[in-house]
């Protein structure tokens, strides 16, 4: 009778432990998944931030290789290691801090967090004349 009582407890604990990892694991994945979202949203803002600041930079600096507006875009876009992002997403604008370069981005999320699936991400620089 001890040895069928301990057959039950330990089938009781195995669906306690069942219940338990139901219940756990899909807000452990939430978590994963969403520090790897915030790690992958802040490497391409800085990515982006990195690229028109370059670029702002090249236009005042480097007018050779970056003298249209139509070069600093491209050079911006060439600057933005890992991304795919057109030339067109950069605007370039001589402006009273200087050479100024912006751009905007869609960055989708993985997971949509309160049903935002997208988020542009904006970037800008200026460097003085």
């Amino acid at each position: 009778m001890t040895h069928s009582g301990s057959v039950e407890t330990h089938v009781g604990e195995r669906g306690a432990v069942a219940v338990e990892y139901g219940i756990i694991l899909p807000v452990f994945l939430i978590l994963v998944l969403g520090l790897m979202d915030t790690g992958r949203l802040l490497w391409t803002q800085t990515t982006l931030d990195r690229a028109v600041e370059a670029a702002a930079r090249c236009g005042v600096v480097n007018t050779i290789q970056c003298g249209t507006a139509a070069q600093v875009q491209q050079y911006a876009a060439d600057q933005a290691y890992g991304l795919t992002i057109d030339a067109s997403a950069f605007t370039v604008a001589v402006q009273a801090c200087g050479v100024n370069v912006t751009a905007e981005y869609p960055f989708d999320l993985v997971i949509p967090w309160l049903a935002v699936p997208q988020v542009t991400l904006r970037a800008s620089g200026c460097y003085p004349v």
